[in-house]
C-alpha cells in the first residue's frame, strides 16, 4: 500500500513525483535501469518509485561532466563561490521540506533531518568565504634572484559516494568545497535514499541553469554498487570521496589507488566516551544519552563504548538507565519522538544478530535489547554491561547499542579507547587540566576527533572531520581540508641572468 494523498502533495511541493528518473545527466533527468521502490523506515510503505541509471547513462554523464569541467575551472574562484552562495539560498528556501524528506526516507527525527540540511547550508556559507582564501605559500629560495611559491589548481572532477545515514550533509561537506576549488561533482547517493539525492540535485540544477552554466557541472546518479565501482575505476575522476563501511572502503581504496587516483575515506567509527571520577556527572549523562541514542545509533560518531571510572560507575549507570527507560521511540515526524526507526529491515535483523552475539559473549542487557513489534524497523535503545576484552566490543554494530565498562586509571582508559581498529571520535569528561592535556597529546586518544566534556558526535563544520586507522584517514569540511580537492604545484621562477643550482652544486 502506498502513501496517502497528502504525502504525494508533499513530494510535489519539493519537486518529486510518484515515479522519478534517477539520473541528472547533462541537464536532463533520465534513467533506464532497474525500477526500485523507496520506503519509509517507519512503516515500510512505499513513498515513491525511482528508476536507476544504466551503465550507458553513467558513461554519458561522465562525458558531459568532463566537458563541463573546462568551463567551470576557468571561472575565477570567487565567482564559483557566488554560485555556491546561491545554492545555499536555494536550500534555505526549502529547509523545512528537505528536512522532512530526510526524516521520511532515512528515519531520523525531524529536528535532526532539518539540522542535516542546515549543515549543508552552513557548508555553503563556509565555502563562499573559502573561495577568496585558496592561498598558496611564498617559500624562501636558497638561490639568488629566484622566487619560489605554491600554486593550487582544480583536479577536474570529484566523485562523491555518500551513505544513507547522512544522505545530504556528507554531499555538502564534499561538494561545496569541491565546487569552489574549481571541480565538477559526480554524486552517487545511497541506493535507499534516492529521493533526497534527486531533490537536492534539482535545487542545484536550478541554480546552474539560472546562471547559464553547463548543467553537467553537477551530475547525479541513483544506482547500486555497479555505479560506485564505475566511479572508483574511472580515470577521469582524480579524487573519489567515499563514505561507508571499512570493508567496502578498503575495496574502493584499492581500486582507486591502482589507477593512481586519490581517495578520501570516511569509514566506520567505534567511538568511546570516558567519564573520570572528577567529571560533572550530570553533563556527562546528558552527553552520553544524546551521543548513544540519537539517529537510532546510526551516526558514524555514535558513542558505542562507555568507560566509567569505578568510583562513579553505578551512579552514572543508574541515571543513564533511568533516561533510557523514558525515551520515546516512534514516528520520526511526530513531535516528542527522540528515536526513530533503524533504516532498513536488514538493519533491524543486524540488531537482533548483534544482541545474540553480545549475549553469547557474556554481555548483560541492562535495558532494551529487543525489536519492537510494528510495521516499521523499530528497536529498543539498549545498554549492555560487558567485559572490555569481549571481541564484539571491537566491532561496529550500527544501531542504538551502548557497551558499558569500568576502568581504574586514566592510562587504562586511554589504552581501552585506542584498543579498537577504528579511530574516528572520542570524548573524555574531566575537570583536571593535566588529564585534558594528556588526553589530547601524543600519549592520549588516537582518533581524528578528540573531545573534552562534549559528546562524541555533533562536530562543527569549521574543523576537519575524519578519523584514523580503519576510519580511513580522510578529512572533510573545515580547516585546510580544501587542499585534498586541488593539486599543488611548487613553482620556482628565475628572474636573473645566472643559473645557480640548489644545494650549491657546480655543474660545469
Amino acid at each position: 500500500m502506498g502513501f496517502a494523498k497528502k504525502e504525494h502533495e508533499f513530494l510535489s511541493a519539493i519537486g518529486l513525483a510518484p515515479e522519478n528518473p534517477g539520473g541528472f545527466i547533462n541537464g536532463k533527468w533520465k534513467a533506464s535501469g532497474p525500477v526500485i521502490s523507496t520506503v519509509s523506515p517507519s512503516n515500510n510503505q512505499e513513498i515513491a518509485k525511482v528508476t536507476e541509471v544504466s551503465m550507458e547513462e553513467y558513461e554519458e554523464g561522465l562525458r558531459s561532466c568532463n566537458d563541463a569541467a573546462k568551463t567551470w575551472k576557468s571561472l575565477p574562484a570567487p565567482k564559483r563561490g557566488e554560485i555556491v552562495r546561491q545554492i545555499g539560498d536555494a536550500l534555505r528556501e526549502k529547509l523545512q521540506h528537505l528536512g522532512k524528506l530526510v526524516s521520511l526516507e532515512m528515519g531520523k527525527i525531524l529536528a535532526e533531518g532539518i539540522g542535516e540540511v542546515q549543515e549543508v547550508i552552513d557548508m555553503c556559507d563556509f565555502a563562499v568565504g573559502l573561495s577568496r582564501q585558496l592561498n598558496g605559500s611564498i617559500i624562501p629560495s636558497e638561490r639568488p634572484d629566484h622566487m619560489m611559491f605554491e600554486v593550487w589548481n582544480p583536479l577536474g572532477i570529484v566523485g562523491v559516494i555518500t551513505a544513507f545515514n547522512f544522505p545530504c550533509a556528507v554531499l555538502g561537506w564534499n561538494a561545496c568545497i569541491a565546487l569552489v576549488c574549481g571541480n565538477c561533482v559526480v554524486w552517487k547517493g545511497a541506493p535507499t535514499t534516492p529521493l533526497v539525492t534527486i531533490a537536492v540535485t534539482k535545487l542545484i540544477a536550478e541554480v546552474l541553469e539560472k546562471n547559464n552554466l553547463p548543467a553537467a557541472i553537477f551530475t547525479a546518479f541513483c544506482g547500486g554498487a555497479e555505479i560506485g565501482e564505475a566511479i572508483a575505476k574511472d580515470t577521469r575522476i582524480p579524487l573519489v570521496s567515499f563514505t561507508g563501511s571499512s570493508k567496502v572502503g578498503a575495496k574502493v581504496q584499492q581500486i582507486v589507488t591502482e589507477r593512481f587516483g586519490k581517495c578520501l575515506l570516511e569509514l566506520s567509527g567505534n567511538n568511546a566516551l570516558i567519564v573520570m571520577d572528577d567529571a560533572d556527572v550530570g553533563l556527562a549523562v546528558r552527553s552520553i544519552f544524546f551521543a548513544a541514542v540519537g539517529t537510532a545509533g546510526q551516526r558514524c560518531t555514535t558513542c558505542r563504548r562507555l568507560y566509567l571510572h569505578e568510583s562513579i560507575y553505578q551512579n552514572v549507570l543508574d541515571k543513564l538507565v533511568g533516561l533510557y527507560n523514558q525515551v520515546k521511540i516512534g514516528d520520526p515526524l511526530e513531535e516528542g519522538t527522540l528515536v526513530g526507526p533503524v533504516h532498513t529491515k536488514a538493519s533491524r535483523e543486524n540488531f537482533e544478530k548483534g544482541i545474540s552475539t553480545i549475549k553469547s559473549q557474556g554481555g548483560k542487557i541492562l535495558t532494551g535489547g529487543s525489536v519492537i513489534e510494528s510495521n516499521g524497523n523499530f528497536v529498543q535503545a539498549t545498554i549492555v554491561e560487558i567485559a572490555s576484552n569481549a571481541s564484539v566490543v571491537k566491532e561496529e554494530l550500527f544501531g542504538p547499542v551502548l557497551y558499558v565498562m569500568k576502568f581504574k586509571t586514566l592510562e587504562e582508559a586511554i589504552e581501552l579507547n585506542n584498543s579498537v581498529p577504528q579511530g574516528l571520535s572520542s570524548s573524555i569528561f574531566t575537570s583536571k587540566p593535566n588529564t585534558i592535556f594528556k588526553w589530547i597529546g601524543p600519549h592520549g586518544s588516537d582518533c581524528g576527533i578528540v573531545n573534552v566534556n562534549i559528546p562524541t558526535n555533533g562536530a562543527e563544520i569549521g574543523g576537519a572531520f575524519g578519523g584514523e586507522k580503519a576510519t580511513g584517514g580522510g578529512r572533510e569540511a573545515g580547516s585546510d581540508s580544501w587542499k585534498q580537492y586541488m593539486r599543488r604545484s611548487t613553482c620556482t621562477i628565475n628572474y636573473g641572468t645566472e643559473l645557480p643550482l640548489a644545494q650549491g652544486i657546480n655543474f660545469g
